[in-house]
Order: structure tokens, then sequence, then C-alpha cells
């Protein structure tokens, strides 16, 4: 890692949301030689644009272009490194100890969310001080470094407060649902139950959900109906939010 290439004090950390099995996921870093994880990130080339390398992240870490990216929070705590964190790795091995000084300083980081549909990202790729990149369930998390729950956490909020106004279903879900799988997906962002029928009433109303002639097989129950989003209507449709709270 040649260190005089990136800006010094400044990172991205990019929170990568896919829905699985009725649950909202999130795609983290198992560090080596540590019970923690991380989010994906990494630091910021002097020639390049902070979304760039965001992009360039999720590149890395899943595989795919094209993903739904959006900066949502600076976090610059004066306190958010902690030296025994670099201590930690160079004594386990995992960095080599001339980088203890670039990993001790301090590092303001811009946080981003990303969308991606769940079963397009077929090999997870951990980094440099990572050994896995795994999927985990967002409401069952395992111990984070530094400050990485709480960057979770202000993302998870944003999805909340966001989910009339960007397309989260859209790049959550795949190209065919269910009602019940998209009431699935609003309910476990929100944490919250919703009526199953004002909900299809709501999301009906919106005339943003073509009905197809498809059916879910395998199921001991009647095949429910597959449904997917008209995305021309969607698209305009949040451009000035999707009206009524949930």
């Amino acid at each position: 890692m040649q260190t005089e290439n990136f800006h010094p004090g400044l990172s991205i950390d990019c929170v990568i949301f896919g829905f699985h099995e009725n649950e909202l996921k999130v795609l983290l870093l198992k560090l080596k030689k540590d019970d923690r994880w991380a989010l994906p990130g990494g630091f910021v080339e002097k020639d390049k644009d902070v979304d760039s390398e965001a992009v360039r992240v999720l590149k890395k870490r899943t595989g795919l272009d094209h993903i739904f990216l959006k900066q949502f929070h600076l976090f610059g705590d004066v306190d958010r490194i902690e030296p025994s964190h670099s201590d930690t790795m160079v004594k386990k091995g995992v960095i080599p100890p001339e980088l203890k000084g670039w990993f001790d300083q301090r590092f303001v980081t811009v946080g981003y969310y990303a969308l991606v549909e769940y079963s397009r990202v077929k090999a997870p790729t951990p980094d440099l001080t990572s050994e896995r990149c795994d999927w985990r369930p967002l409401s069952d998390l395992p111990p984070m470094m530094l400050d990485h729950a709480q960057i979770l956490k202000k993302a998870h909020q944003t999805l909340k407060k966001e989910l009339n106004d960007q397309p989260i279903g859209l790049n959550l879900l795949p190209e065919h649902f269910t009602m019940p799988e998209l009431q699935a997906l609003y309910e476990t962002v929100l944490e919250k139950s919703l009526d199953r029928r004002n909900f299809r009433r709501k999301m009906l109303s919106y005339d943003i959900l073509i009905q197809t002639d498809l059916q879910r097989k395998g199921g001991a129950h009647k095949a429910p109906l597959l449904y997917k989003f008209d995305k021309e209507k969607y698209n305009n449709a949040i451009l000035s939010g999707l009206q009524s709270g949930w």
C-alpha cells in the first residue's frame, strides 16, 4: 500500500443493504485475527473523486457495476479512531509496522449507503485486512470495529426516512415479487408491522406496480401473484415523494 497516493485523513465507508428471506441484510467484512467486523470501505486516492472511490469499493466487494449509491453523512468525531486498533493489527501481523502511523491519524469518513439485489452478489470479496465478506442480518449484528455500528445505524435511519423518496424497493427486490414480500421489505426497513389490507391498498394507489400473469410456485397454499415495478412511473413518483407516511 503506497500511502503517499492517498489523501491523508479521508476515508469512505459503505453500508451495503440487501434483502433476503424477508430480512434486511448488510454486507460486512470479518477482520483478520479479530472477532470484530467492519463496513466495506477504503481510502481516497489524491487524483480521484470521492464518489468514484465509493463506486470502486462496491465493485471490489460485490463484483457489480451500476449499483444504487448515495452519500448520506460525514462522520468526523475527534475520537472516532482508536490507537489501540492499529496496535492490535500490527501485533497480529495484519498490517506491517510501517503503516501504523497512517492508520493512527485522525480520519473523517464519508458514509454511503448502497442498495443491491441480494442474488446478484455471487461471491463477496474481502479486502486487505479482512478474511471474509458475508451478508449479516440487520437484526442480529456482530461486534463492529471503531464507530462502524453507529455508521450503520445512521444509514438505516436514513433508509427509513427516504423510503418514499428513493427507489429502495426497485433496487432491493428481484424483478418479480409478491405483495407479501414487498410488505416484508417495508416492515423490515421500518421495524414495525403493517396492516396487510391497508398496505396493499396504499401500494396499489401509487400506481407504480404491474400485476403480471406469473405466480410463485412450490408452496403448500395457493400460488400468489407476482408483481413488478413500472420503472418509469416509480421513478416519476419518487421525484415528488410517494405521498403519505407509514
